[in-house]
């Protein structure tokens, strides 16, 4: 079992478009499970548009709660918030009520300590849900980080795990992840023991700039990369650049030109794969099939 991870040093460069079109292409390998990695703003779902099969919780963290019928309403749990996660509803302590604000409560405990009466607890927080679904193209995990929830990271390394699962279950030989953007830790946690990275970027001042840093980034994991330029037409100048200064660490450089082709059929909820050939999918298929060489699934 082989895994390719995409990513990019920034959002916006096409990432996703290509890890669709890879999900397509796979199934001259038998098909492949796909990961979306991009846990805290996933968008793989609107081209592969998965019907969900299982769906699961995924906890990570503590949260303070307040057991009401144990409370005396001393306000000890206000005073020692350093987050100023607790809330009072009322004039004066004795009186008032107490909350806890789930998005300002870090789970440090204090509250817990200081509580005289011990009505305070600290409970697993509920941060957000994975799923294993179906899609035209074959299997996916993939997950939905609930807002300003933590762990990104871990959650990426879930559902990574769960791909494994579904893959050795129905003996698939590759595992194609799309991972976030940046060089965070859900994308440390998206190409951890991967076999190839992808990294996708632009030739623009940014695009260059970040894909130094991710490039720097994988490099540390030791992990064999190729770099894909998108719209690479736009400026041709920074392409030629952008290259020179990757030649040395990865294995493969490739263009996909501009082609309006590829925005048709986002809107279309496709693949450019699918929608209508041209010289951007000619490009991405010739992308899939040097990677093929390169990680031999």
């Amino acid at each position: 079992m082989k895994e390719l991870t995409v990513i990019s040093g920034k959002g916006g460069t096409g990432k996703t478009s290509l890890a669709a079109s890879f999900a397509m292409l796979s199934g001259m390998l038998g098909g492949a499970v796909m990961v979306d990695g991009d846990v805290d703003a996933s968008d793989l779902h609107l081209l592969l548009k998965p019907v969900i099969l299982e769906r699961h919780e995924f906890r990570s963290g503590w949260q303070a709660v307040i057991q009401e019928k144990d409370c005396v309403r001393c306000g000890g749990c206000l005073a020692h918030c350093r987050f100023e996660a607790i809330r009072m509803n009322g004039a004066t302590a004795g009186e008032a009520s107490f909350q806890v604000d789930p998005s300002a409560c870090e789970g440090c405990g204090v509250c817990v300590d200081h509580c005289p009466v011990r009505a305070m607890d600290l409970v697993e927080r509920i941060c957000g849900e994975w799923f294993v679904s179906n899609t035209r193209f074959g299997p996916m995990v993939h997950a939905r980080l609930g807002a300003a929830a933590e762990n990104s990271g871990k959650l990426v390394s879930v559902v990574r795990e769960m791909a494994r699962n579904v893959a050795l279950a129905q003996n698939r030989r590759l595992i194609i992840i799309d991972g976030p953007p940046g060089i965070g830790c859900p994308v440390i946690a998206s190409i951890a023991r991967s076999d190839m990275v992808l990294i996708v970027t632009e030739p623009t001042l940014s695009g260059e700039h970040d894909l130094k840093r991710v490039m720097e980034l994988v490099r540390r994991f030791e992990i064999p990369m190729a770099v894909a330029i998108n719209k690479w037409d736009i400026n041709p100048a920074m392409t030629e650049k952008i290259e020179r200064q990757a030649s040395s660490s990865v294995r493969f450089s490739a263009r996909i030109p501009c082609d309006p082709m590829v925005t048709r059929a986002q809107v279309n909820g496709q693949t450019a794969m699918e929608f209508s050939p041209g010289p951007a999918s000619e490009s991405i298929e010739q992308i899939w099939k040097n990677l093929c060489q390169t990680i031999k699934p």
